[in-house]
């Protein structure tokens, strides 16, 4: 029996997990899926999520827009268990990271922004909840952003021999 490649699992992590962070996964899910990389799972979660919760309007509005359909997502609260499995955590924000380092991830997590090489407050995405659909598309443009310049280091560290 041949072995099986590993997965890579890649954990985004936001606030209530209803905004910004099931909106990086999936811009970061296309944008690997574009690239012909496989071995990836990405995934997300909340340090203060209410699981089971939906998206929130503002973001399934947005992410239709954008060609993703986020209608089956659901909240997960952010758990030691996920934190353990991942291979890399990206943080919409410090006090995300602080809560994943708490929870054993040090190491292993960024700031989504400073992974994608930016420094200080540009780093961090603020979340739109609560804002009207323009503070969402502004979100999800930042998102884009930051992920299209991230995949490309995602890609450099952890799918060495899994493109296609």
């Amino acid at each position: 029996m041949t072995e099986q490649p590993k997965t890579t699992k890649i954990l985004l992590v936001c606030t209530g997990n209803i905004c910004r962070s099931p909106l990086a996964a999936a811009l970061l899910q296309r944008a690997l899926t574009e690239r012909g990389v496989e071995g990836m799972d990405v995934s997300s979660a909340g340090t203060g999520a209410w699981d089971g919760a939906p998206v929130s309007e503002g973001a399934y509005l947005v992410g239709l827009e954008r060609g993703l359909d986020l209608s089956a997502h659901r909240a997960r609260l952010l758990t030691r268990e996920l934190i353990e499995e991942a291979d890399l955590v990206l943080t919409m924000a410090r006090h995300h990271r602080a809560r994943v380092d708490e929870l054993g991830g040090e190491g292993r997590v960024f700031v989504l922004g400073e992974y994608a090489g930016r420094e200080g407050d540009e780093a961090e995405v603020s979340d739109p909840f609560g804002g009207d659909l323009g503070v969402y598309r502004d979100t999800c443009s930042e998102l884009e952003a930051l992920v299209q310049t991230a995949v490309d280091r995602i890609v450099k560290e952890f799918a060495s021999g899994s493109q296609r």
